[in-house]
């Protein structure tokens, strides 16, 4: 198998779109820094994430366990050919900095801990994804595709800070949690909500993001959680 390979690397600035009198919910006024554009050279990779790089909504996206957004170069394919939209290529899902080849949620798990350039860094999280993308194809129900195929990539937290470029090989120097990989633990959020065993294993894994355990210790506790539709539909539909 072939060694995981950063094929780009890719940042973008906070863009204000849309109109707020646009009668149609998918014309509106709307923020966002998903607009990536691949860069050459060495790229200053910090504990939040690349230098020039850039979030619209710092409540839900950034910070320490959100540094870098990899996703996996082998399923812009599948958004091509099996749903329909052409315009979908690297740097252009939603908000991806690193744009893997060789690597997907299948194969990359939970602590996981890379040497990249300089840098290194450490699986922390699934993305789960929102309705900015859905907004930017037009596609009411594009959130809640990504999160059903698993194809939602996932989140890099920096432990060494460092320069890295493209066409860097990531070389993996740690794999705590075998278990956890990303798809696993997609299929624990979304398909298995009732087995409280797997959510409470899971929720026990010390490198998994805080804010995943909050919401896996919130199912045990049985305590309500927030609807989705904030998250997938937001203003597109609501």
């Amino acid at each position: 198998m072939n060694p995981p390979i950063i094929r780009k690397l890719l940042t973008g600035k906070v863009k204000k779109l849309g109109s707020p009198e646009a009668k149609d919910k998918m014309d509106r006024e709307w923020e966002s820094a998903i607009f990536k554009q691949s860069v050459e050279g060495r790229k200053w990779l910090s504990k939040t994430g690349l230098a020039g790089d850039e979030v619209a909504d710092t409540k839900n996206h950034g910070g320490l366990e959100k540094a870098i957004f990899a996703y996996s170069t082998h399923h812009y394919d599948y958004w091509r050919k099996e749903q329909g939209i052409e315009k979908i290529g690297i740097g252009a899902m939603g908000g991806e900095n690193l744009a893997v080849e060789s690597l997907d949620e299948q194969r990359v798990c939970i602590g996981d801990t890379y040497r990249f350039g300089e840098a290194v860094i450490q699986v922390a999280q699934p993305r789960r994804p929102c309705w900015k993308p859905a907004r930017r194809y037009r596609i009411m129900d594009f959130a809640l595709q990504i999160q059903e195929t698993g194809r939602t990539g996932w989140y890099f937290r920096v432990l060494e800070e460092g320069y890295v470029q493209a066409e860097q090989e990531l070389i993996l120097l740690e794999r705590p949690y075998p278990k956890w990989t990303i798809a696993q633990c997609n299929e624990v959020m979304y398909r298995k909500k009732d087995d409280l065993a797997l959510v409470e294993e899971l929720a026990s894994c010390p490198f998994l993001a805080e804010s995943w355990k909050e919401t896996l210790s919130k199912r045990l506790k049985g305590k309500k959680t927030s609807s989705s539709d904030k998250r997938v539909f937001g203003p597109n539909k609501n």
